[in-house]
Order: structure tokens, then C-alpha cells, then sequence
């Protein structure tokens, strides 16, 4: 089964690799072709090129925004699977937040990372991690509720026919039907979490971070050196949507045998 598994996740793999080295191709051929200057859109090779001579500042600089990402993004999933079973558990507390969430959730990245550099200071890493755990927080928050709450209620009568308690219930129903709703907003988030931390390093912070390299190499008119740094910030993108599948797939190894193929109507639960 595990060979199985590999061997489908290689030949899913195999399409995307494709089509990203034929894009690369083509990216070059047509920078070449048409005489594309470097400070409008440098050519793949001098992407690299810079890539590798700059190496240790972009490494260093994407540990340290990774950091900032990866512990807000932990910070904001907690809480908001917390809030979400807290809130399911009290239905008036649920359907009072809930909305609250949706429209604060709608609020741009950029209005954010102001307000929270006046708040926690403009030099720490403070004001960046709120940034993440606050973009983070609401897409948990609001999938997981919805998992906990649209539970089927034949399900919940059974369940109190012998008579468990709410958190019993909770812990045999409700968190597993929540399962698959929490993995669609996990992905979501893992990467958004570098996206925020890097709008939020544009407003300030420790200039040793992927968001002050691409502005400081820009405004050098290095652009060449600033899209080595994107392609460093895509890669710690990647990574953690990567962790995310694998989240998923430890923690609902049933998705695999069914090919997910439920995952819109009743997500994750076998009939």
C-alpha cells in the first residue's frame, strides 16, 4: 500500500515538474528572443546565477522569515482550533463569533501590519508573528467550526442514546467530522503564512528577512537578486504546503483509500 502510495504521488508529481520546466524554458527563450531587459524580467539563468552568489544572505534571510511564519502559523492554528471547539461547545457563542470572524477575516494584510507595528513595536519580530497568527487564525477558525457543527444528527442522537456527554461527543463525533474541513484550511493557510510574514516585513522589522531583501535589491535596481529572494520565499511556500498534505494524510489515512473523492459534499467520512 505505502508503494502504492508513492508511486501515484510521483506520477501526480511528474505533470507539475513538466509543465514548471517547459514554463522556465519558455521564460527564457522569450527574455532572449525579444530582447527583454534585465530590470523588467531577468532570465531564469541570472535568477539562479544570483541564487547561488548570494546564497548564505538568502538562506539566512528565508530562515528567519520562515521562522516568523512557521511560528505564527502554529500560534494562529491553535487558537483557532481551541476557539472553534470552545464556541461549538456553546452554540450562541458560535453563531455571535462567527459572523464577527468572516468580516474581520475580509480585512487586508496591509491594514494589519500598521496597527500591530504601533502596538508591538516596529524593531521586534512581535508585530510580524501577529500578523501571521491574525491571517491564520480566521480561516481555522471559521473551517473548523463548520466541520464541528455540520455533523449529521443521527449521528448526535446515537450518541446520546447512550448517553454521552457533550465533550464526549465531541471528541467521538464531532473533531473527526472536523478533520477534513481543518486539512482544506490547513492547506490554505501553511502558505499564506509566508505571503503575510512578508507584506508584513515591507512595514518594518530586522532587515535581515526576505521582505527587505527584495525591496532593498529592487530599489537597487537588482532584480535579479529580488526574484532569487521570491524564489527562496516560494520554496519555504512549498514546504509548508507540503507539510500540510502530510499533516493530512497521517491524520486521515482514510482519504487515500477513498481518493478524496467525497471531500465537497461530506468531506473525509465514509458512507
Amino acid at each position: 500500500m505505502r508503494l502504492r502510495q508513492l508511486v501515484l504521488s510521483g506520477t501526480a508529481l511528474g505533470p507539475a515538474v513538466v509543465v514548471g520546466l517547459a514554463g522556465f524554458g519558455l521564460w527564457e527563450g522569450a527574455v532572449r528572443a525579444f530582447g527583454i531587459s534585465q530590470f523588467l524580467l531577468p532570465k531564469p539563468t541570472s535568477i539562479l546565477a544570483e541564487l547561488m552568489a548570494e546564497w548564505p544572505v538568502l538562506r539566512h534571510a528565508g530562515w528567519e522569515t520562515g521562522r516568523i511564519a512557521v511560528s505564527g502559523l502554529l500560534v494562529g492554528i491553535l487558537a483557532g482550533v481551541l476557539l472553534a471547539m470552545f464556541t461549538t461547545r456553546f452554540r450562541m457563542l458560535n453563531e455571535g463569533l462567527t459572523p464577527l470572524a468572516v468580516a474581520v477575516n475580509a480585512t487586508p494584510i496591509v491594514a494589519l501590519a500598521p496597527i500591530f507595528n504601533a502596538w508591538f513595536g516596529i524593531t521586534g519580530t512581535l508585530s510580524n508573528q501577529a500578523v501571521v497568527i491574525a491571517v491564520v487564525f480566521f480561516p481555522v477558525f471559521i473551517n473548523t467550526a463548520k466541520g464541528m457543527t455540520e455533523v449529521h444528527p443521527d449521528e448526535i442522537e446515537l450518541m446520546r442514546s447512550y448517553a454521552a456527554g457533550e465533550w464526549t461527543i465531541m471528541r467521538e463525533v464531532r473533531v473527526p467530522n472536523a478533520l477534513p474541513f481543518f486539512a482544506n484550511a490547513l492547506r490554505v493557510v501553511a502558505p499564506l503564512s509566508v505571503i503575510a510574514a512578508i507584506v508584513a516585513e515591507y512595514f518594518g522589522g530586522p532587515q535581515d528577512r526576505i521582505g527587505n531583501v527584495i525591496t532593498s535589491n529592487a530599489g537597487f535596481a537588482r532584480y535579479d537578486v529580488a526574484w532569487a529572494a521570491i524564489a527562496v520565499a516560494s520554496a519555504v511556500g512549498l514546504a509548508l504546503f507540503a507539510a500540510a498534505l502530510l499533516v493530512e494524510r497521517v491524520s486521515m489515512p482514510w482519504r487515500l483509500a477513498v481518493g478524496g473523492s467525497d471531500s465537497n459534499n461530506n468531506p473525509g467520512r465514509e458512507t
